[in-house]
């Protein structure tokens, strides 16, 4: 059997695809792991000893019902909630987060559902938005705005007016915009959560091809999402929660769409 043989059905084992430009599998660290992440509220069990890991440049689909522990593993995640037990390591090193910013300065962006825009605010103004640009305590607007065309230049976003109000813009721009601002500080792993939600077809397509692009980037990416026929889009593997377990982890190649129902239900459970 070939060298490039013998990588391909390691890769494949270990539960996804090797991203290019990988060295090899036994150097593989992945960008962020959780192990045995548990996380109550009251009497409720939201994550009941969770391990996941997500690698450079890949996109892992985390998809479940409605109370699964998704948006908690998230939080948790990007530091919005401090988990009960287990432990997070970026990078390989062993982190702790007491809050978003102790996630942010670990390099850790998360693009939520509502996007968290300021709608009476211009394009650029958003994406700067709590990262503004001062030159002698002043507001730096030209060189934000050079920096603005530039962010969205990179990712290939039309958005012709950096002055128009984000409330001017349609579904698809406006998630643009959200997905930018988190991806163009250098991110090593971006969250996101129902990014194409609630929009038209062409819209969607866009927004997967920023996912793609993010990717090609070396970012590790989360996608939350019930549009499971996006998954097949962007994501390498798929981890599927069940009632705060993860029951299930699908490399993309050896999955369908019935099959992700199924393990959502609760049937055909792995674990």
């Amino acid at each position: 059997m070939k060298t490039g043989q013998s990588q391909t059905i390691a890769i494949d084992q270990l539960g996804g695809n090797m991203p290019s430009g990988s060295a090899s599998v036994k150097n593989r660290v992945p960008r962020i792991s959780l192990r045995g992440i548990r996380k109550t509220f009251g009497s409720i069990e939201a994550l009941r000893g969770v391990d996941l890991d997500v690698y450079p440049g890949e996109c892992v689909g985390l998809i479940g019902d409605n109370a699964a522990g998704k948006s908690t593993l998230t939080k948790i995640i990007s530091g919005t909630y401090v988990p009960d037990a287990g432990t997070i390591t970026v990078d390989g090193e062993e982190v702790q987060f007491s809050n978003p910013s102790d996630a942010r300065i670990r390099n850790i962006e998360m693009v939520f559902q509502d996007l968290s825009l300021c709608d009476h605010i211009d394009v650029m103004g958003n994406l700067f938005l709590g990262r503004e640009m001062s030159r002698w305590s002043f507001l730096d607007r030209r060189s934000m705005h050079t920096q603005a065309r530039k962010m969205l230049d990179d990712l290939d976003i039309r958005i012709p007016r950096l002055n128009a109000k984000v409330e001017q813009l349609s579904g698809g721009q406006r998630q643009a915009i959200a997905i930018a601002r988190a991806a163009s500080f250098e991110p090593r792993v971006l969250i996101m959560d129902e990014p194409t939600s609630a929009l038209a077809v062409a819209e969607v397509e866009a927004v997967l091809r920023l996912i793609n692009e993010v990717k090609s980037r070396g970012v590790a990416v989360i996608l939350i999402t019930h549009r499971l026929q996006d998954l097949f889009e962007v994501c390498d593997r798929i981890a599927v929660m069940y009632e705060g377990t993860k029951v299930a982890e699908r490399s993309i190649g050896k999955t369908s769409l019935e099959d992700l129902v199924k393990l959502i239900v609760g049937k055909g459970a792995e674990i």
